[in-house]
């Protein structure tokens, strides 16, 4: 934390302005000894842009926009300085050097943003959440990582800390002083409280199923028989040819893989090999590969042809008729399945409901925006088990002191989502997902 940390903070390769960035207790005197201007760089007023040049000594690196953060007003509440410049690989890579030879160290990825945490600008789920707004590939999932960037989030666990906290100092006076008539509140009160602490531990990891699915993806496998029109499906919701399509049957034989945004929600479709009774070697490979993808999939869309004669057997997932424009074969009459065409467009609409129903739940999309990661849920599950160790303490009538011990176990693992009970571990992982720059 004493050093002065630089970086680049603009993705790599060429564009028209690269952002370079330095914060630290030197980066004001840093900045100053590369950058000559009307004003010098500790003259400066705050967040207004001063027009100069950066030079390496003698020679002249590149024309630049300055931007001086004083602290604690600034992104990591350090003093931190932003460097516009032209946005070559090259001249940026060479400004980065001036200031590295000006007294400044490289900054680790996700060091300006782990900076901020430490400096109480974000708590540890507001950082996570700066993460999540660079990867968002969705509207929805942008919503989510704004509104847990706001502290959303961070306010509920806070909210969940503080029930924790009021219980477990309650349970702790009774036990500290025993002659001062302090209601312990057993029974029916102190159970009802710990419910209601367990409830909102299980409303808040109901929401981890939509957290990894705007992270991630939902992985939607399109499987069937051959020449079903499976990759014909993959081509109509992808909007262009991706997938060959050929009346002859084992045409794809490799898995082939892409993401779509569906009504907000990032899906991962996954072309398969058709699953049929082969001879040939690699056709076989191809269906070895769907059977792995599907016990991988979060979502299956199981294909039939509409005009054949409906199997004995259907497998998992969402059934998906396609080829209605030829006829639907009467032994599907009134069969569970959404009916489309690929080669009409027809009956798309409503498979995408239909897909987005399965995936959420039907759960509306507005509540998406609180969604919890995998490190969160991991956290609360402990909480949840400290939770009802508690309430099985209370209910056999053992010592306040057991209820007590149960009670802490819970605040630490709901503290530590927010921060409260960091470790270096737990930092180190958080951050080593950052791009460095941020």
């Amino acid at each position: 934390m004493n050093d002065t940390i630089a970086a680049i903070a603009t993705p790599f390769g060429e564009g028209a302005i690269a952002l370079l960035r330095v914060s630290g207790p030197r980066a004001v005197e840093i900045a100053g000894a590369v950058f000559h201007g009307k004003k010098a760089v500790p003259e400066m007023a705050p967040r207004v842009q001063h027009f100069g040049a950066i030079f390496d000594g003698e020679r002249k690196l590149d024309e630049v926009l300055v931007t001086v953060f004083r602290a604690p007003h600034s992104y990591t509440g350090e003093d931190v300085v932003e460097i516009a410049g032209h946005g070559g690989v090259l001249v940026s890579r060479k400004i980065l050097e001036a200031l590295l030879e000006a007294g400044a160290r490289s900054a680790e990825p996700g060091e300006f943003t782990q900076r901020a945490y430490l400096n109480r600008k974000m708590d540890l789920t507001q950082a996570e959440a700066v993460m999540d707004l660079i990867s968002a590939q969705t509207d929805l999932a942008l919503r989510a990582a704004t509104e847990q960037l706001e502290g959303r989030l961070g306010e509920r666990i806070r909210g969940l800390r503080e029930a924790v906290v009021e219980l477990l100092a309650h349970v702790e006076a009774f036990i500290d002083f025993p002659d001062e008539d302090i209601d312990p509140a057993t029974g029916e009160a102190l159970l009802a409280k710990v419910d209601a602490m367990r409830a909102e531990i299980e409303a808040l990891l109901a929401t981890a199923d939509r957290g990894k699915v705007l992270r991630e993806g939902v992985r939607t496998v399109i499987y069937g028989a051959p020449n079903v029109g499976k990759s014909s499906l993959l081509n109509v919701l992808l909007g262009h040819e991706r997938a060959i399509v050929s009346a002859r049957p084992g045409t794809t034989r490799d898995v082939i893989e892409e993401v779509i945004n569906l009504r907000g929600l990032p899906l991962r479709l996954v072309d398969t090999a058709g699953l049929r009774e082969s001879e040939d070697e690699i056709e076989r490979e191809g269906m070895n590969r769907t059977r792995r993808e599907l016990s991988r999939a979060g979502l299956a869309l199981h294909v039939f042809d509409a005009s054949d004669l409906k199997p004995g057997e259907i497998g998992a997932g969402l059934v998906v008729l396609n080829k209605t424009d030829l006829g639907e074969h009467a032994s599907w009459a009134g069969a569970e399945a959404v009916r489309v065409s690929c080669l009409k467009s027809e009956g798309i609409e409503a498979l995408a409901e239909a897909i987005v129903a399965r995936v959420s739940g039907g759960a509306a999309q507005r509540d998406w925006s609180l969604a919890i990661n995998a490190r969160h849920a991991d956290c609360l599950r402990r909480a949840q088990g400290f939770a009802a160790a508690a309430r099985t303490a209370l209910t056999d009538g053992l010592s306040p002191e057991f209820v007590a011990e149960e009670l802490r176990g819970a605040l630490d693992a709901v503290g530590e989502i927010v921060g409260k009970a960091d470790s270096e571990e737990i930092l180190g992982k958080i951050f080593s997902t950052f791009c460095i720059g941020k």
